[in-house]
């Protein structure tokens, strides 16, 4: 059974600057539903269940599929799920929904990510924990003042939750840091990481001038009323020579990635309406576009950001097709490092053979098919988000441009890779968007 991406949205990508910004991740997932769900308001009343990626669930809501359902007023009997796959969340959520309506058992789901990396926690360290044990064990009022007394200033020296959680505990490194080990391992040049980062922000500069994302991104609304409109974090005035002046982060000081050549740390949200052929059938919809396949695959921690050859590799060969059948991908920049570092494996053919099992190189991408409008980079990564979001954006880009077949891809954290093969609809134009003014969508937040 065919599997359609029927409408889709997201919110504005905000970067995160030091502090917690005005949306947690359910507040982010509730605004973007609600707009998707009043303009697909016959729908709305079919959905059979809410799948939500999100890699760093609050405490406050440790299943935010559930609670965004509630939020949105899908009602009590809606079932909601969260999935967690490191960077790959998102795109877990909509494989799972691709699987389930493929074998017959569900015709229409909402599916996405969400993530507010800006709220992300400070933690105790070790020091700290075992204080407040001891202070909260002892039973007499002398011991307890003993322990009290054994409190040190270093035990006010929080852990940072999103610096912790973005290091592998397998092979002790940082995701920077296997960034690093493929720059040196694919001989990649500092100015071709930086050139790479500022080719970036330059085409999310120009989709957004020319309103290329507007049917893709709905604004956001704080609570003191505050309107947010575009992703914040694009820069285009980079320039390789303001980058080259950047000093490494991960291996100081003869390392060669930066903040310049990285995603950015950032909040945002992403649903899709998924359904069945006959759904969109009986419906008379007019879908964006079409799952024709999918491929999770494993690797290595200390190189997870070749994740999108071995993930997507599966998917050309199981389809008979190459790499330049591709009409237009979508791979997530988590480093600009990385994503340079799987162009050239591709293009090896020692890596082809060695580690792909193929006869030789897969060959070459067009780097003008390739993030076309731009990617995590210039845009930032909230890590259960972007997955969904690239397969949203995949398919939007592929309707503007008359495409028929695209690829969204991306590495994930603890040795993993994510793909999805897509199929953009026969329409050329752009779907009708019939969005509530900003006042009404207002008063919903």
């Amino acid at each position: 059974m065919k599997v359609y991406v029927v409408d889709g949205n997201r919110t504005p990508f905000l970067k995160a600057r030091g502090k917690p910004g005005p949306f947690s991740a359910v507040d982010l997932a509730v605004q973007a539903g609600r707009s998707l769900l009043l303009r697909n308001a016959e729908i709305a009343r079919k959905i059979e269940e809410v799948i939500l990626g999100c890699g760093s669930p609050g405490a406050e809501a440790t299943n935010p599929a559930r609670v965004a359902a509630l939020r949105m007023g899908l009602g009590d009997a809606m079932p909601g799920w969260t999935v967690q796959r490191n960077c790959g969340s998102g795109m877990q959520s909509v494989d799972s929904a691709y699987r389930y309506i493929r074998a017959g058992d569900y015709d229409c789901l909402l599916v996405g990510g969400t993530e507010s990396l800006s709220h992300a926690p400070l933690l105790l360290n070790d020091d700290a924990v075992d204080w407040f044990a001891d202070v909260n064990t002892t039973k007499s009022l002398l011991s307890r003042v003993e322990a009290v007394s054994k409190f040190r200033f270093s035990m006010l020296e929080p852990v940072i939750g999103i610096e912790k959680g973005l290091t592998d505990t397998v092979v002790d490194l940082g995701m920077g840091q296997t960034a690093e080990i493929l720059r040196h391992e694919w001989d990649i040049k500092r100015a071709e990481a930086d050139a790479y980062a500022v080719e970036s922000h330059t085409r999310l500069a120009r989709a957004q001038d020319k309103g290329w994302l507007d049917d893709e991104v709905d604004p956001l609304f704080s609570a003191d009323g505050e309107v947010f409109e575009k992703d914040d974090g694009v820069r285009p005035d980079s320039t390789v020579e303001k980058l080259s002046t950047l000093q490494p982060v991960f291996e100081r000081p003869y390392g060669h990635v930066t903040a310049g050549n990285s995603s950015q740390v950032t909040d945002g949200a992403c649903w899709m309406i998924v359904a069945s052929e006959r759904f969109v059938e009986q419906h008379g919809l007019d879908p964006l576009g079409e799952i024709r396949d999918s491929e999770w695959a494993a690797l290595s921690p200390a190189r997870m950001g070749l994740g999108p050859v071995h993930a997507v590799t599966p998917i050309l060969t199981r389809n008979g097709l190459g790499l330049s059948d591709i009409d237009l991908w979508e791979l997530n920049e988590a480093f600009a490092h990385q994503v340079l570092a799987c162009l050239k494996a591709w293009e090896s053919d020692k890596f082809c053979k060695d580690k792909l099992g193929l006869e030789g190189a897969l060959g070459a991408i067009d780097r003008d098919r390739l993030n076309v409008d731009g990617g995590a980079i210039s845009l930032g990564h909230p890590v259960g988000t972007s997955g969904a979001r690239i397969v949203l954006h995949a398919l939007y880009a592929m309707r503007r441009l008359g495409q028929k077949t695209g690829i969204a891809t991306e590495c994930i954290g603890g040795g993993q890779g994510g793909g999805m093969l897509l199929e953009a609809t026969k329409t050329r134009l752009p779907l009708p968007v019939n969005r509530p003014p900003q006042s009404e969508q207002a008063e919903m937040v």
